[in-house]
Order: structure tokens, then C-alpha cells, then sequence
């Protein structure tokens, strides 16, 4: 099954906020040429598109097809009472905390990374008992990188080592067997 990770285009949010499960709406003034340029990395043949249900993935998965699929597992880390705080203005001794270990570490009132990837390995476990030959999956930057970290094998710490610009489009072939899956391109 090819599988194509679609990145939401840029939100309308000031730089320098915490917003992981924020419902942010697409910046207006970029979106459709966006759209455009996320559209022409896609093939036309996509079989079924999932997505996030928070607006900046809904909007744009809508945009794709009126018949795409709302999943919660697909949405952003939760970064709980850190949600439309400034970066700078978490509490430091908060924050390195969280640095320090924030794969299994929540942010306050949130989720840790590994809960984020559990809904991802979820979702990839349902998506794999469907007969799709492609699929296009509208998410968020933590859930690409959780996907790509399943999918390589890769330990969930060095995950955001992977540069992920809004509207970017990663391909990968999903199989049962999990040695043949692969990571293709990063569009």
C-alpha cells in the first residue's frame, strides 16, 4: 500500500506559540497556492484520504476530496497547559523536563510523544486490514514523524532530527510483512 503523508500548509498562528492540538485555522492568504503545490506532489489515482480533525488538516483534506475520513489518532501531540503559551514563557524547569525526555515525558496536563505514537501504530495496524492500493493521510508534523519512525525502525528520540516544512508530501510503502516497508521520498 503507498501511503502518502500530506504535512497541513501554514497555519495562521504568530510564531513562537505552543499549539499542538490547538484548532488553528490555514493561513488564507497561502492556502491555495499551497493547495496547488501540495496537489502536484500527490497522484491523481489516491484511492481514499484520511485526516486529522483539527481544522488546519481538516481544511486541507477536504479540499482533496468531500469523501475524506475525520480520525482523532491522527492528531497533534497534546501539549496541555502549554497549548497558545509562548515557548519562552514555560516555565523553564517545565520545559527542560520535558527536553529531557520528551518521549515518554508529558508536557503539563498533556501527552507524551510515546502516547502520540501509540495512536499512530493504532492507526497503522486499522489501516493495514484495508485493501487500499493509496491512501493519502492529512496529520501534523509529530504524527509524520511517528509514522516514519514505525516505519524505519527508528528510535522515537532521534524523530525529530526529520525536517518537515508545512505541505510537505513523505510517500511510503506499507506492508504486512514489515521488513518490505519503506520510506520513498520526502516531496
Amino acid at each position: 500500500m503507498e501511503i502518502y503523508l500530506i504535512r497541513h500548509t501554514s497555519p495562521c498562528i504568530e510564531k513562537g506559540l505552543c499549539y499542538g492540538q490547538s484548532d488553528i485555522p490555514l493561513n488564507t492568504d497561502l492556502f491555495e497556492a499551497e493547495y496547488e503545490a501540495v496537489r502536484a506532489k500527490l497522484p491523481l489515482d489516491i484511492q481514499h484520504f484520511y485526516s486529522s480533525p483539527l481544522i488546519r488538516c481538516a481544511t486541507l483534506g477536504s479540499k482533496f476530496t468531500g469523501a475524506v475520513s475525520f480520525d482523532e489518532r491522527l492528531k497533534e501531540l497534546d501539549f496541555g497547559d502549554w497549548e497558545l503559551q509562548p515557548w519562552s514563557g514555560i516555565d523553564a524547569n517545565e520545559l527542560t523536563l520535558w527536553m529531557s525526555d520528551f518521549v515518554n515525558q508529558p508536557a503539563l496536563n498533556g501527552e507524551s510523544y510515546i502516547q502520540l505514537h501509540q495512536r499512530t501504530e493504532s492507526f497503522i495496524t486499522d489501516l493495514l486490514n484495508q485493501d487500499y492500493i493509496r491512501v493519502g493521510l492529512v496529520t501534523h508534523a509529530g504524527n509524520i514523524r511517528s509514522f516514519i519512525s514505525w516505519v524505519l525502525g527508528l528510535p522515537l528520540s532521534n524523530s525529530f532530527r526529520i525536517a518537515l516544512s508545512y505541505g510537505v508530501v513523505v510517500k511510503i510503502v506499507l506492508n504486512k510483512d514489515t521488513q518490505l516497508n519503506q520510506l520513498l521520498s520526502i516531496i
